[in-house]
């Protein structure tokens, strides 16, 4: 053995990580992991993990579910990458596409497939911009889509943007739920982009007659309605969809996290009338290397297909309500928030969640905080978690919050 690799055997692979992979904060959760199946995380040092968040809404159906991994293997081993998207046509793009129109409502009947999320929310506002001929974007305070320039525009905290300023302009912050946020809406906007139900302000859905009248204001000045479903979609609501909740359609709907089935994939759903316009004046409107990617596509569509046979729908929400019940019984929480198979546990500040986040891990509880609400404990777990598996983590919880 070199010199060189005796000295790289003595330095750990988080010495490594924390060395050559850029970090997004000064305190990473730091476990390396070695496998993830259903429900479950498992460490170098062989401890197991309940995976609370579900990597952030994206493993919706578990970690590992067998027919993704025989998806994404049979894809891989037809073809992967072959040119810009939108040239050749590939089948995993057109059959996921097909399946996901499918199941949404009639003007949502054309898909664009992204990298991500944050690049559904750029392609979104620009062709908000094409189709309109405006510029005024409303969004709202407390909102996240994105961190890229034109998301980092629309999201909703000072904190989050000043220090990449300056950013898009005619961008209207407003207060969700707000009358003030109805009067805004005119002909000069473009569109209204808002998360269904906001995610990282803590969980908060909107009030059904507000929701309904930002619909009719942009219906009434011919403003599109951007919702972001990327991380509220694919059930996590207790409904595929969470504008079902509140007899809304938006104009563009927006997808990410669990769209892939663990692989990288996002998109912005429109009318086809609507998403031509992207192709002419100028031709290639929008354009992407990777997006949609057939591996991704063919992993997305597995994934969403093993949703559509299950009870999950059905059975998270209820084990996360039955969970909620038990922990705002207990002193230290101050209120839950729940929407569906989604839960936000307050606590009085912000230290104390952390703590608490913190000590399970140690239990062997992946949960996390949110941006806009870093005294709420986050609990999204895999839609598939058993009974049983519920039970391991209401345990774990409550000698969490007594230790």
């Amino acid at each position: 053995m070199t010199e060189e690799l005796i000295q790289m055997a003595a330095i750990s692979h988080k010495e490594l990580f924390l060395r050559h992979v850029a970090q997004t904060s000064q305190a990473p959760i730091g476990i390396e992991m070695v496998k993830a199946e259903g429900v479950y995380l498992y460490g170098a040092d062989g401890q197991q993990y309940i995976d609370l968040i579900a990597g952030f809404s994206v493993a919706n159906i578990g970690h590992s579910h067998p027919t993704v991994v025989k998806a994404v293997q049979a894809q891989a081993a037809e073809y992967m990458h072959l040119i810009v998207y939108g040239e050749f046509i590939q089948q995993p793009q057109v059959a996921y596409a097909k399946l996901l129109t499918e199941h949404l409502p009639a003007s949502l009947n054309c898909v664009y497939f992204t990298n991500s999320g944050t690049e559904a929310t750029e392609g979104a506002m620009k062709l908000a911009k094409r189709v309109t001929g405006r510029t005024r974007i409303i969004s709202f305070n407390n909102s996240y889509h994105g961190s890229t320039q034109g998301a980092l525009s629309v999201m909703g905290g000072e904190y989050w943007r000043n220090a990449f300023r300056p950013l898009l302009p005619d961008v209207l912050h407003l207060n969700y739920g707000s009358a003030e946020a109805l009067e805004a809406i005119d002909h000069t906007v473009a569109c209204v982009i808002m998360e269904t139900v906001q995610a990282e302000a803590g969980v908060k859905a909107p009030n059904t007659a507000w929701i309904q009248a930002v619909r009719k204001k942009c219906d009434e000045h011919c403003v599109l309605l951007i919702l972001d479903e990327i991380q509220s979609g694919f059930g996590r609501t207790g409904k595929l969809w969470a504008f079902e909740h509140f007899g809304i359609v938006p104009d563009i709907l927006l997808l990410g996290k669990a769209l892939g089935g663990g692989m990288p994939l996002g998109a912005f759903i429109a009318d086809q009338r609507l998403l031509s316009t992207l192709t002419h004046d100028p031709v290639l409107g929008h354009i992407t290397t990777f997006g949609g990617h057939p591996v991704s596509c063919a992993a997305g569509k597995a994934a969403f297909e093993v949703l559509l046979a299950s009870n999950w729908l059905q059975t998270a929400p209820q084990l996360i309500t039955t969970l909620a019940n038990t922990l705002q019984e207990h002193p230290l929480v101050k209120a839950v928030h729940q929407c569906g198979a989604w839960m936000a546990v307050e606590f009085a500040d912000d230290a104390t969640a952390q703590s608490i986040i913190h000590r399970a891990v140690k239990h062997g509880l992946i949960t996390d905080w949110f941006l806009f609400a870093p005294n709420c404990m986050r609990i999204a777990p895999p839609l598939r978690i058993s009974v049983a598996e519920m039970q391991v983590v209401r345990t774990k919880l409550l000698e969490v919050l007594n230790a």
